[in-house]
């Protein structure tokens, strides 16, 4: 039923509104065109062009639910309008759908190359993903369409700062931010550059700058985490912590209707201490068929995020004849089929040789198109969540090689709450400090139960060891997996600048053999909740408590 306002809108009043729409939006102010479109909307008036600035409406204001539905109805009036599709994979993205997000965006540009809007999109979308180069040509798409497109040129510049091109990025930036003096990922790039050469202040102030300016939604996360990063740099540990404090608070903002847990989504946590309670007797061991263009051995690396597996990855991708892959969801066939997701697994022991010969095959596929040409080389998998996966993996590649990466718990979860996570269920158990720990918590205790009960061969690498005693350390996780010491594990920096680092870590590892040790005592007061949670694990693992 039609309130009243809406109903006594009259024709004369309704071309008014379409000619303040008109209006707004020449001049650029998109919520004042919005809310116009809306009242007409309310009228019983229907378009791709209202629905669609409604729809703008819900998504800033997070309601991303409800924009997907206006701009679904707009696509029935307009069925394959670039507009409106353009505007479904932004909101797919938002929502956390970033493969159906890319599907639709690779349509859009299909249908029309010179759409400078969706190419954008589409390089926000291949970021989530974490395809940097894909995305940055996607930038470079959007730039030969509209040169002045100042998002673009910031996002090349983001990326050229956390790849440490310094003067590329520095040019880029400045770029953008003569067209557009607020944009987020230009200042996020001179910030990062700043902060990287210890000038905590510059960085403050440029982020300061862009804070007055009420940047939203991930923008303002990113925003208050590295303004942490500035003031921790210029030791205010009490003003940094709150900084990232209020940046995991705008992110649980954010993402709360898609990622909060809930009575029909389980919490990470809980999805791991359920695959956990099902891991209480070693699998029947059986022989596993060879897939064409498998690799010669087979390692996964693991531990949890902030660890130090990246540096562990690239220092073995830096010997000859080792390949390695950067967090890919390799596994992602065995989803929902062999583990559901509240944690339940199937009975793997029920898995007939069809079965595991076809994951076998999915994973190695998967593995190829990553980019992995693993045929007779020694091949690292590298994930710091991989822990939950290995029941699957103890069943389907019983003769892999596990390398644990091992870190003062303290510093693990400090460092996971002060980055900013690709948005996932992990990533909102990192938002506060006590879930951290108790995330933390459980994914030790899976990957302990899994060393005590699963046919797998494993090997312990201490970060404190392997920035203290180097060669020692390298060595003997070398001869694990059956390589040779070579100098080239020294390189890795080199390594990693060419490869291009995606995870959180490529500041650290780009800069050679850094030492991140006892970080957490800068933060003890302010860790003091998580403490008691990680003490059995810091003692265990036998960390100075």
């Amino acid at each position: 039923m039609r309130s009243k306002t809406s109903a006594n809108l009259s024709t004369g009043k309704r071309a008014k509104a379409r000619a303040g729409i008109e209006q707004a939006l020449a001049s650029g102010d998109i919520a004042q065109a919005a809310e116009l479109a809306e009242a007409l909307l309310r009228a019983g008036e229907r378009d791709t062009m209202l629905l669609n600035l409604a729809a703008w409406r819900r998504e800033e204001a997070g309601d991303y639910a409800g924009a997907h539905r206006l701009l679904r109805a707009a696509l029935k009036i307009a069925p394959g309008d670039v507009m409106v599709l353009g505007a479904i994979g932004a909101v797919l993205r938002k929502e956390g759908q970033l493969r159906e997000a890319l599907a639709v965006l690779d349509r859009v540009v299909a249908a029309e190359p010179r759409h400078a809007a969706a190419w954008l999109e589409r390089g926000y979308t291949l970021d989530a993903l974490r395809e940097t180069a894909a995305a940055s040509e996607s930038y470079r798409r959007a730039l030969a369409v509209d040169p002045n497109l100042a998002p673009a040129l910031g996002r090349l510049a983001d990326t050229a700062a956390r790849r440490g091109e310094a003067e590329a990025a520095r040019d880029l930036a400045r770029r953008a931010l003569a067209l557009q003096p607020h944009d987020p990922a230009a200042t996020f790039a001179l910030a990062t550059l700043a902060i990287e050469a210890r000038d905590g202040a510059a960085a403050e102030a440029d982020l300061r700058t862009l804070l007055a300016a009420e940047p939203s939604g991930d923008d303002r996360t990113r925003a208050l985490t590295l303004l942490g990063d500035a003031l921790d740099r210029q030791d205010r540990i009490d003003e940094a912590f709150a900084s990232y404090t209020q940046a995991q608070a705008n992110f649980r903002k954010v993402y709360g209707d898609v990622l909060s847990p809930g009575p029909d989504r389980p919490s990470h946590r809980a999805y791991i201490e359920t695959i956990a309670r099902q891991v209480t007797a070693a699998p029947a061991v059986r022989e596993v068929p060879p897939v064409e263009g498998e690799a010669a051995t087979h390692v996964f690396l693991i531990g949890y995020p902030r660890s130090g597996t990246t540096l562990v990855e690239n220092i073995l991708a830096s010997a000859p004849g080792v390949v390695a892959l950067e967090e890919r969801d390799t596994l992602a066939d065995t989803d929902d089929v062999l583990v559901r997701n509240d944690g339940t697994m199937r009975d793997l022991d029920s898995l007939d040789a069809a079965e595991i010969a076809r994951f076998r095959a999915a994973y190695w596929s998967r593995v190829r198109g990553y980019g992995g040409d693993v045929a007779g080389k020694l091949f690292v998998d590298m994930n710091p969540l991989g822990g939950i996966k290995l029941p699957i993996i103890a069943r389907l590649f019983p003769n892999a090689r596990v390398l644990i990466m091992r870190r003062d718990p303290r510093d693990v979860v400090l460092s996971c709450f002060r980055i900013n996570f690709t948005p996932s269920p992990a990533a909102w158990a990192f938002s506060d400090l006590g879930d951290a720990a108790r995330h933390y918590a459980a994914l030790m205790d899976l990957t302990e139960r899994c060393r005590e009960h699963l046919p797998l061969a494993f090997h312990e690498v201490r970060y404190d060891r392997l920035v203290t005693h180097f060669e020692e350390t390298v060595r003997a996780m070398a001869a694990f997996i059956g390589l040779a010491w070579t100098e080239d594990f020294r390189r890795f920096d080199r390594t990693a600048q060419t490869r291009g680092v995606q995870t959180a870590s490529a500041t650290q590892v780009r800069r050679g053999l850094y030492d991140g040790r006892g970080q957490w005592h800068r933060y003890a007061d302010h860790l003091a909740p998580a403490l008691p949670i990680l003490r059995p694990w810091i003692e265990r693992y036998g960390f100075e408590v």
